[in-house]
């Protein structure tokens, strides 16, 4: 467990504010519009996507875990202990088949476009035919259209509630409501000070560009579009987001971004390697050496965060993302060149 978090737990069971009621089973839980049926606390579990993970980790049930799939980071060290006991079915999506053969009570997935109408792994239908219930992340299908570009659309702005949904119904499904309500309860404290940071800050002229990654250096790179996470990110810094599209992570030329000329470029570290430019350090020197990026404001300046990709996404990631994006708008200085949280550590099944 994160250690506040297992603080947070202890202080709250002491005082009896964390004492919910236990799951009664068959539990019903209305996930996406698709209802999902569980007889029993699930004894064997696979995961499609590190948030869905590490939030299962932060919860304590790394012991339901039968295979985990879909790394953007390393697994946080304070999950080590966790994470060595988990097959990794694979770095990217897995098989249907590999993950069927897990024999599990829940698939969780991060997104919809692994399983789906169009699922890279599978349909939701493929799974309940073998009456195995799916748990798709509520931040990834509640107010956007999936079937609209790359990576989805949003029709609403991302919501973070959708991930304290997650949490509570995840927490519900497994019967262990007390460390949910007490992972909560950590997780608003964790946004509320990356607030408080900024109370006395005027960033209505301050603005910013999340870089992700690109297929290749020379092409157009993903940046976060408005209305996802990164841009809620920003949105409740108080920050102006530079790019104007509503998908989640649109392509847009660098001629057009430099115009924009944010005062903070923001760039994803990754430890998988699918992209060329998922390497953090190659986004560097492309951003130090291209004619027309070294141009840009936040270059010249070095106002350049390096953030977790997976602190970019709906996770537990995202508030120690907040965290450090305040620290940084507050004191006007970028973190040193490493991870935006600290530092990870591959678990190598």
């Amino acid at each position: 467990m994160l250690p506040r978090f297992a603080a947070l737990l202890t202080a709250l069971s002491l005082s009896g504010f964390a004492q919910a009621g236990a799951s009664h089973y068959p539990l019903t839980i209305d996930n996406c519009g698709v209802p999902q049926t569980f007889a029993q606390a699930p004894e064997r579990a696979v995961t499609i996507g590190q948030a869905g993970t590490e939030l299962l980790y932060a919860l304590g049930l790394g012991g339901k875990l039968a295979g985990t799939s879909l790394w953007f980071n390393n697994v946080l060290p304070e999950f080590k202990t966790q994470n060595d006991k988990v097959e990794r079915l694979a770095d990217n999506e897995p098989s249907f088949e590999a993950v069927v053969n897990k024999r599990p009570q829940l698939v969780t997935v991060q997104f919809e476009w692994m399983v789906g109408p169009q699922g890279a792994v599978g349909t939701r239908q493929q799974f309940n035919e073998l009456n195995i219930p799916t748990y798709l992340l509520p931040s990834d299908c509640e107010g956007k259209d999936n079937l609209v570009g790359a990576d989805g659309t949003r029709t609403q702005p991302f919501r973070i509630d959708t991930v304290y949904k997650s949490v509570s119904q995840l927490a519900e499904i497994f019967d262990v409501q007390d460390r949910g309500a007490a992972l909560n309860a950590d997780l608003k404290a964790r946004l509320d000070h990356a607030r408080q940071q900024l109370a006395d800050k005027d960033l209505s002229k301050t603005s910013a560009l999340f870089w992700f990654s690109s297929a290749d250096l020379d092409t157009d790179p993903y940046v976060a579009g408005r209305e996802g996470v990164a841009d809620f990110m920003l949105q409740t810094l108080g920050v102006r987001n530079v790019v104007a599209s509503n998908e989640e992570w649109p392509t847009v030329g660098w001629e057009t971004l430099a115009k924009a000329n944010p005062t903070w470029i923001i760039i994803a570290r990754m430890d998988r390697r699918r992209f060329p430019a998922d390497d953090h350090q190659k986004k560097l020197e492309f951003l130090r050496n291209d004619p027309v990026t070294r141009q840009m404001d936040a270059v010249k300046q070095g106002r350049i965060v390096i953030l977790d990709a997976d602190a970019m996404q709906a996770g537990i990631r995202l508030f120690r993302g907040l965290e450090t994006l305040s620290s940084a708008f507050a004191t006007g200085k970028a973190p040193a060149d490493h991870s935006a949280d600290v530092s990870l550590t591959r678990h190598m099944p």
